[in-house]
């Protein structure tokens, strides 16, 4: 009887952190996506195979990038409020997440929005793109080790080459 409580205690110190880290925060990214079909009356579409698909980007870039989530809306014509969006998509998201960018052009068919959480060691990106014809969603998990090194690669790589080009005369 004693094995039996003691597995019971142990099982429910496993699963009620898991139940309350799955509750909290509005649903995430499945939410957001769940909420711009509704609102918007349109349907994602989403790519078959995400999970092994992120799950190779995490080997090809040595753990530099996981947990990849995308969503497409096609033919997205809806007229966008950017506050209302803003709204939602924070909503969604929860209080974890902090939104660093947000641009709107002027007649509001073009709308991005960045939001970031930490992770542990990792950063979490949550992106909203609207061009006017397509809505993509992308949330996503970056080393920031592992990209600020990519990073440097590239900038002295330019650098290199921008020391060799000629000036003008």
């Amino acid at each position: 009887m004693r094995r039996f409580v003691f597995f019971l205690v142990c099982a429910l110190a496993l699963i009620v952190p898991v139940a309350v880290l799955a509750s909290g925060g509005g649903d995430g990214f499945d939410g957001v996506v769940r909420s711009l079909e509704h609102t918007y009356h349109v349907h994602a579409t989403r790519i078959p195979f995400m999970g092994l698909v992120s799950l190779i980007s995490r080997k090809a870039t040595n753990d530099g990038v996981s947990n990849l989530h995308l969503a497409e809306f096609d033919d997205f014509t809806a007229s966008l409020d950017g506050e209302d969006l803003t709204r939602m998509v924070e909503d969604k998201l929860g209080p974890s997440w902090a939104r660093m960018v947000r641009e709107t052009s002027r007649g509001g068919k073009e709308q991005t929005l960045v939001f970031m959480r930490p992770e542990g060691s990792r950063i979490g990106l949550f992106v909203l793109d609207s061009d006017g014809h397509e809505l993509d969603v992308v949330e996503v998990s970056v080393n920031p080790d592992h990209l600020n090194a990519t990073i440097d690669q590239y900038s002295h790589h330019h650098e290199g080459q921008d020391s060799h080009t000629p000036g003008p005369d």
